[in-house]
């Protein structure tokens, strides 16, 4: 539906690359932004807003006759390159390789992200600085090709961020904590392999953290052919009394139903917030079709004493549709269609600031009217 408040707030071209962190192993003119996106949010003391932005940094010139090459980072050499012959690889995907003959597909890539704090006013329509100087990027061995796709939620005094960790020895998600959202302190592993879209509660409920997880495979069971629901990726939920060691909570989370545009799959969006009726979860769907399918925003209420009662389900109309009039400026640098990916939410008063990953491009903040969630 459309929005008074709908633009992109954020893209590549507004990216320094002389100040990037990958300056500190590769040459300038080397790699271009592939993507700004994805931006996890936060409200600073200061009443102004900070995105978490992914900075997808590719190589210009990946492939040579002979070689693909991806970027990699380790503690004794910092950022370098890493080359795979050209001959035993499948490189159909430019952002990506696949070496072949291998039985599980494990896939290389052309970029490494890192993230980059961009603060914005109150509203969210303006940007006030770029925090260079706070970038995060790689710190641990399992995180060598790279940090993605924050997600950050106050709890009390305290902001917690989980980010996705990608490296060759397993697909993790990370906890790092700030007194100030701006200051962070990695604090390790807390989910391991293949779990994505970790979403913490902001608050906690009975004294416990909750979160949102989306466990990801290879293989799903199928449910019955009289079962509202499909077998695939969905999000569950987990419980912790400190942030760091969790348990998935048995109760089914939410499911992608058969009667859903998005019955591919679904995972968590944006930080679920407390509203007087409940939990407010922003999640997205996928509908099948295309190189990644179809991605839009969908929403769910929960009950504030225990969120696994979802006390409504809206996943037949989305709140935000993917845009190509927002990113038609930049048709040149485009790879990727259909997507918005929402990651973040802020009180705006009569609406909520919503933040958004645009076709895996740009950030998009759209003011979305409380009412459209009555």
């Amino acid at each position: 539906m459309p929005y008074a408040v709908d633009r992109l707030i954020f893209t590549p071209n507004d990216v320094d690359l002389s100040r990037s962190p990958l300056r500190q192993g590769l040459p300038l003119g080397s790699t271009f932004v592939l993507g700004a996106f994805n931006p996890g949010l936060a409200v600073l003391p200061s009443g102004n807003l900070l995105m978490m932005v992914r900075i997808a940094e590719a190589l210009v010139s990946p492939k040579t006759d002979h070689v693909i090459r991806a970027i990699r980072w380790s503690a004794d050499r910092g950022y370098h390159l890493v080359e795979w012959p050209l001959s035993g690889v499948d490189v159909s995907d430019p952002r990506s390789f696949v070496p072949t003959g291998e039985a599980n597909r494990p896939m290389g890539l052309t970029s490494l992200s890192w993230l980059l704090p961009v603060e914005l006013a109150p509203d969210g329509l303006a940007v006030v600085a770029v925090h260079y100087d706070h970038a995060l990027g790689p710190r641990a061995s399992w995180q060598d090709y790279g940090v993605e796709d924050a997600r950050i939620s106050r709890i009390g005094e305290t902001w917690y961020m989980t980010v996705c960790s990608v490296s060759a020895e397993r697909h993790s998600t990370a906890l790092y904590v700030s007194a100030d959202a701006m200051d962070w302190d990695l604090r390790g592993i807390v989910l391991d392999h293949q779990n994505k879209d970790m979403l913490l509660f902001e608050g906690l409920i009975d004294g416990a953290f909750w979160a949102l997880t989306r466990p990801l495979g290879s293989l799903y069971f199928a449910f019955p052919p009289d079962s509202d629901f499909r077998g695939g990726p969905s999000i569950n939920l987990a419980r912790s009394p400190d942030a760091l060691h969790w348990k998935p909570v048995e109760a089914g989370g939410i499911r992608p139903r058969k009667v859903s545009p998005a019955s591919e799959k679904v995972g968590g969006g944006a930080q679920p917030v407390l509203t007087p009726d409940g939990w407010l979860v922003l999640y997205h769907g996928v509908e099948a079709g295309g190189v990644v399918g179809t991605y839009r925003t969908f929403w769910a209420l929960l009950a504030a004493d225990d969120p696994t009662r979802i006390l409504r389900l809206e996943d037949r109309t989305a709140v935000l549709e993917p845009s190509p009039a927002l990113t038609g400026p930049l048709k040149d640098q485009m790879y990727l269609e259909g997507v918005v990916f929402t990651t973040g939410i802020a009180d705006g008063g009569d609406h909520w600031i919503t933040l958004s990953g645009e076709a895996d491009l740009a950030c998009r903040v759209t003011h979305v009217p409380k009412d459209v969630f009555g």
